[in-house]
């Protein structure tokens, strides 16, 4: 992950690995992905998406659904910075269910 992500969204993305190991879960599913552009600048972009995670389910590590609710769609806000030839997820935001 460190060569996709830094700073808080590097911690965002390790806390829900961590979490779902925690509580023995894996999800499984497609997510769909449709960012849009906010503002672009040489070295940051700023994104914003409507997330839809409809698709994704969570198992239990014995294969079992752990229940059969899907995901949903959801805000998500991210800033993308670059350094040097490198491009990485610095900010991301995960609104709650059903903010859009």
């Amino acid at each position: 992950m460190d060569d996709h992500a830094t700073g808080g969204a590097l911690e965002l993305m390790k806390y829900g690995l961590k979490k779902a190991k925690t509580e023995k879960v894996v999800v499984k599913g497609t997510l769909h992905v449709n960012p849009e552009v906010v503002t672009a600048a040489a070295q940051q972009v700023k994104l914003r998406d409507c997330v839809d995670g409809t698709d994704w389910l969570q198992y239990r590590l014995d294969g079992k659904l752990k229940n059969d609710v899907p995901g949903s769609h959801f805000r998500a806000d991210a800033t993308v910075l670059r350094k040097g030839s490198v491009w990485k997820v610095s900010y991301l935001y995960m609104h709650d269910a059903g903010t859009c």
